[in-house]
């Protein structure tokens, strides 16, 4: 996508947010404070993402005030992850037949959620401030129910649906629009140090419960079926089932989708 797509993209997502949020404020008086405070009081998506992540996530000895500082301050210094979190809300209003708005996603979708504060961890480890990425993701273990190592390579447009058990790992490589499922894990085999996690390529999409063991590679655009345990590489473009999992068929879309896109689970 062209830096000025991606931009108008951006501004797109946030502008619907924001009038979404007058409308449910309008319909729904008791949540209007709360609208307010999260969303509408805010000028930018990044704005509005440290405020709201920051409520949900600081307690204790690190409270949601000092958290919003930590977060803002990722966010001035990589403004990608602004433009990320507007691509992935994009990701799950478009693929999520249940997402009927993105004030949904935004508020109250785990697998959203624990991706954006994910992105704050993951920044904190690129600034060598291990110890507070490591707070945030056992924070965020707590609260969405998904781990994923600060460490972990993650990309634009990335949809987790439901999000009850993810583990990503911390080699791991997730690309743009990719598609995942509750449970999955992108974990090692246990007995591997070094690079030891799975390498997922764009336009994939990992079926609910699957496993993908090791430093494999999945290919562009394959799909894995729910509950299958994944060892070896995967192709391009290629449906794989089973346990251990094995080449089925193709991809089962046209070669301009991606079963990420398209999110079709069912095969011959």
């Amino acid at each position: 996508m062209a830096v000025a797509s991606v931009f108008e993209a951006s501004g797109g997502v946030w502008a619907q947010l924001r009038v979404e949020a007058m409308q449910a404020a309008a319909e729904e008086p008791l949540l209007a404070s709360y609208l307010h405070a999260s969303i509408l009081h805010h000028d930018k998506i990044e704005d509005a993402l440290s405020y709201h992540l920051a409520q949900k996530l600081g307690q204790g000895d690190l409270s949601p005030l000092q958290l919003r500082e930590v977060i803002r301050e990722a966010y001035a210094a990589d403004p990608s992850m602004a433009q990320q979190a507007a691509r992935d809300m994009r990701g799950v209003r478009e693929r999520d037949p249940a997402c009927r708005t993105y004030l949904q996603p935004f508020l109250y979708f785990k697998g959203y959620g624990g991706l954006q504060a994910y992105r704050i961890a993951h920044w904190l480890w690129t600034e060598e401030r291990e110890i507070l990425a490591y707070h945030l993701q056992s924070r965020v273990s707590e609260l969405f129910a998904v781990d994923i190592h600060p460490a972990a390579k993650i990309g634009a447009g990335v949809f987790i649906d439901h999000a009850h058990g993810i583990v990503i790992g911390e080699t791991a490589v997730v690309e743009d629009d990719v598609s995942m499922l509750h449970s999955v894990t992108l974990g090692g085999t246990g007995k591997e140090g070094g690079d030891r996690h799975p390498k997922i390529r764009r336009g994939v999409m990992i079926g609910a419960g699957a496993k993908v063991l090791g430093n494999i590679e999945v290919g562009e655009g394959a799909r894995i079926a729910a509950g299958s345990v994944v060892l070896d590489d995967v192709p391009a473009r290629c449906t794989v089932a089973g346990i251990p999992a094995k080449p089925i068929g193709d991809c089962g879309c046209s070669e301009s989708d991606a079963p990420a896109l398209v999110m079709d689970q069912k095969f011959d």
